[in-house]
């Protein structure tokens, strides 16, 4: 009998999480997610799809551009001190969010992965959930989910809620069990895909590829016309198809031949590739997909030599880090701050991205900022070592100024060697003073 009622409640198990998926897919999901998801489809249907937009090499160019530029800045927890009177910054290696964010999140990615991942579905999906894996009151793990498979609506408290068919079945979470970024948002729920929004472009950039596939699949060769001297009727209109099917010969990569009889004459119709402008349109898609991630064409290959080189192309890689890429570093910055701290932390500690990264693969710019950071006693030595990896040296912790600027009072009365020349003066005069009166 308890054998019974065990299957009994396995079978009862297994019929409640089919019926969850099943009412899951019911459920009014956000259009934009719903309308980029992928999968099987039927080649008639031209909607907007993920996998169909990464086959677009610009898609696929500026998605991988943009993530792996996020990827590779170092995302740092700091704590808020004060020195002297003054706020200073310091690295919290111990604040439990710090290895998420620096080291692992989770048991299957690393750093880098989980922050390509998140920047990769911005990008595409316009959103990106991670669940929080929370054990007394810290954080512990951020599992990534799958936007296609979430719905965010708000309960009857006005709180957000994430709906997400789990394989085993619906699940609810609240809002803070779920790690949400969204990108540019009408209603504050979820955030608006360029796939989604941009479908019009993505259609015409497929479209003009499939059209130049078909052209050069028939090796550029267009079909031809047969002409006669006659007007003919319906059977011998049949009678001529038939001749001319069966008169075609020869080896189809190369060319047919055709054997026409009767005075008809085949003339082949030509078309060149600035005839059907397919250039012009395929450089014109690539250009219209750029807009919507905000892409310089330059930066993934596209362009001319001029475009390409110089003083324009480094002015295109300022904008873009400035344009691009900062507003979301700031946006994950902020989302850390607000849904994986608490309101007591955020008043110490605070998380921020490694920008100077960027300089390490230019020597010549890395030295540069240093050699100005230091004379403006913003760094010291062993600061700038300890970022290139090298050991600290003696001395090396003291701050240093340039002493060239004076004040305009102080002009032709100071100078840097009558300046060095006074301080001993000044020192000794003061132990003078000391001595007498101590006598």
């Amino acid at each position: 009998m308890a054998k019974n009622k065990a299957s009994g409640f396995s079978l009862k198990a297994i019929y409640g999480s089919i019926r969850a998926a099943l009412s899951f897919r019911e459920l009014d999901r956000d259009p934009g997610n719903r309308d980029i998801t992928h999968g099987d489809y039927p080649d008639t249907d031209c909607s907007p799809k993920v996998d169909r937009a990464l086959q677009l090499s610009t898609v696929w160019a500026c998605v991988r551009l943009i993530s792996n530029s996020i990827a590779a800045m170092p995302l740092f927890v700091y704590e808020r001190t004060e020195t002297g009177g003054r706020e200073t910054r310091r690295i919290a290696r111990e604040h439990p969010l710090y290895a998420l964010l620096h080291d692992s999140p989770n048991a299957d990615q690393t750093a880098f992965e989980f922050r390509r991942l998140v920047s990769w579905r911005l990008s595409l999906w316009g959103n990106f959930y991670a669940l929080k894996g929370i054990s007394r009151g810290v954080i512990k793990t951020l599992d990534p989910l799958d936007p296609w498979l979430m719905t965010v609506r708000r309960n009857q408290y006005g709180e957000r809620e994430y709906v997400y068919a789990d394989p085993t079945g619906q699940k609810v979470y609240g809002e803070d069990e779920v790690w949400h970024l969204m990108g540019p948002s009408e209603d504050g729920l979820t955030g608006l895909s360029p796939i989604g929004v941009g479908w019009r472009s993505l259609a015409r950039a497929r479209n003009v590829n499939d059209a130049s596939l078909r052209l050069f699949g028939g090796a550029m060769r267009p079909s031809g016309v047969v002409s006669i001297d006659a007007i003919l009727d319906k059977p011998q209109r049949d009678q001529m198809k038939e001749k001319l099917i069966d008169g075609v010969f020869g080896d189809p990569s190369i060319g047919k031949l055709h054997l026409l009889e009767g005075g008809a004459k085949y003339q082949q119709l030509t078309i060149n590739p600035v005839d059907a402008q397919m250039m012009e349109q395929m450089n014109a898609s690539v250009e219209d997909i750029c807009r919507w991630f905000g892409m310089p064409p330059s930066k993934i290959g596209h362009g001319t030599a001029v475009s390409n080189w110089g003083t324009g192309r480094e002015q295109q890689n300022l904008g873009f880090l400035q344009e691009v890429l900062d507003p979301d570093l700031m946006m994950i910055e902020q989302s850390v701050a607000k849904w994986l701290m608490s309101p007591v932390e955020r008043l110490t500690y605070f998380a921020e991205f490694g920008r100077e990264s960027r300089l390490r693969m230019d020597s010549s710019s890395r030295a540069n900022y240093y050699d100005k950071m230091i004379k403006a006693g913003v760094y010291t030595p062993n600061f700038c070592r300890a970022l290139e990896n090298l050991e600290p040296l003696p001395g090396g912790d003291q701050l240093f100024m340039q002493s060239a600027m004076l004040p305009l009072d102080k002009l032709g009365q100071v100078t840097p060697g009558t300046q060095t020349d006074t301080i001993p003066q000044e020192n000794d005069a003061v132990e003078e003073e000391n001595d007498e009166s101590a006598n």
